[in-house]
């Protein structure tokens, strides 16, 4: 098993590193690790400038954040571990990422979308329920035994679900260095400052009542 784990991680990341399919621009050299202290400063790059190479290390290009189950104890019963460029400093221009995803019995990673790259999920264990939805409007959903692999375009809403009464994972490449996640729940009822409640409250059609309550269940972000 897990030799063939092995193998499908190397089969993903060729993949998802070659130029043709790059979500993210190219690079312009051999490697541009994250200086995440010119953060600190006035600049802001459509990415993270690079460290000067004298001070990049091996260090630089490991992330040991996957080995360990993540706590699933939350609401929806599910979360994601990421190894992105906000991690993982050697990802900076790479087009690359990945992710674990952790799902408690029955727990659901819940519908939402990444607007800078595809997904393909590996599952370890267990087996999920998942589905994306076209743009226009059309679900394709399947279920995804220990093994097997499935994948989510690009920019579309997706969910998975795992289907039983025992712990899941699956491991997730993606190919952009920082894909983003839009959760579509915490969105449209989460937001800070929050949208306007006849707005939803219309666009759902339900009574403004409603939309408060569920606008109640979450905890918008500070900034």
């Amino acid at each position: 098993m897990a030799k063939l784990i092995l193998a499908t991680f190397a089969v993903v990341f060729m993949a998802l590193a070659a130029t043709s399919l790059a979500g993210d621009p190219d690079m312009l050299q051999d490697v541009c690790v994250a200086d995440y202290k010119s953060l600190k400063g006035p600049l802001r790059l459509n990415g993270i400038p690079c460290k000067r190479l004298e001070n990049v290390t091996a260090n630089d290009f490991f992330f040991d954040g996957l080995m360990k189950a993540g706590n699933t104890g939350n609401a929806v019963g599910s979360v994601v571990t990421a190894a992105s460029v906000e991690s993982l400093p050697g990802l900076n221009t790479m087009g690359v990422s990945m992710a674990r995803i952790d799902y408690a019995p029955w727990g659901l990673n819940p519908p939402h979308t990444h607007p800078r790259a595809t997904e393909i999920i590996f599952v370890v264990e267990g087996s999920l329920d998942v589905g994306f939805v076209t743009t226009a409007n059309k679900l394709f959903t399947r279920t995804v035994c220990k093994g097997e692999v499935f994948v989510f375009p690009r920019g579309l809403v997706h969910f998975q679900k795992n289907n039983g009464n025992t712990p899941a994972f699956a491991i997730a490449a993606l190919n952009s260095q920082l894909p983003g996640t839009q959760s579509i729940a915490d969105a449209l009822f989460g937001a800070a400052p929050p949208l306007p409640s006849d707005t939803l409250a219309r666009a759902f059609q339900v009574d403004g009542g409603m939309v408060e309550f569920i606008k109640s269940k979450f905890v918008p972000p500070k900034y």
